[in-house]
């Protein structure tokens, strides 16, 4: 993404997101709404990488989206992804990276965040990840593909299920396109590039942030 910097603001445009977000499949047919925003925030204008060894989530669903925001110059954007909501998750050796170019007088400056690298896994509840790209070997148990995506916490009477995660709380989405559901979601190998990740509860073991000259500690090249 090309940026114009003047100034020394763009040290404040750093953002530190503290979990991977991993999405299901890389080749999944979503079903966009106009104009929908998957987050319930500002999206900042900077993509971020994250690979992990592995992601363990229970009650896995996705749906189509759209995110949007203004770039590093402050121009309005959107961005197709894939939202992928867990109601637990557990995330083994988890490496996150988000490069800023061209900072004044040092230029393109990597931060690397890495967690859950000992015995003890990265944890998160009610986590929803958006996702726009992702490499993975991914194992499903019970899944339903093609529902509805206003229906995808729904029991078998059709109600929403306590605990269960639907459309993101508090965000637009369209609840007649395209979703799919899993009781469970196995993913090894994760390597993604991610617009935002939200959730209730982070626990994130063996924490290390760092700064970096250059995109050499990126947590994978494309």
């Amino acid at each position: 993404m090309k940026s114009q910097v003047r100034g020394g603001t763009r040290w404040k445009r750093f953002a530190v997101v503290m979990v991977p977000s991993v999405a299901a499949t890389a080749a999944i047919g979503v079903g966009l709404a106009q104009g929908a925003l998957a987050a319930s925030f500002s999206i900042s204008g900077q993509e971020f990488k994250v690979k992990a060894k592995s992601l363990v989530g229970q009650d896995f669903v996705q749906y189509g989206s759209v995110n949007g925001g203004k770039d590093l110059e402050g121009k309005d954007f959107a961005a197709p992804v894939a939202v992928s909501g867990f109601s637990k998750a557990w995330i083994t050796d988890m490496c996150q990276s988000v490069v800023t170019p061209k900072v004044p007088f040092v230029g393109d400056v990597t931060l690397r965040l890495t967690a859950g690298t000992g015995k003890d896994k990265v944890y998160a509840e009610d986590i929803y990840l958006d996702v726009s790209q992702l490499k993975t070997n991914a194992e499903f148990r019970n899944i339903d593909i093609g529902v509805a995506a206003g229906a995808l916490n729904a029991g078998p009477d059709g109600k929403p299920v306590k605990g269960k995660p639907g459309i993101q709380p508090n965000t637009k989405a369209n609840p007649y396109g395209f979703g799919q559901r899993a009781e469970e979601a196995v993913l090894n190998d994760v390597e993604q590039k991610a617009w935002a990740t939200t959730a209730a509860t982070f626990k994130l073991p063996n924490l290390n942030l760092s700064l970096h000259r250059g995109t050499s500690e990126e947590c994978f090249k494309d």
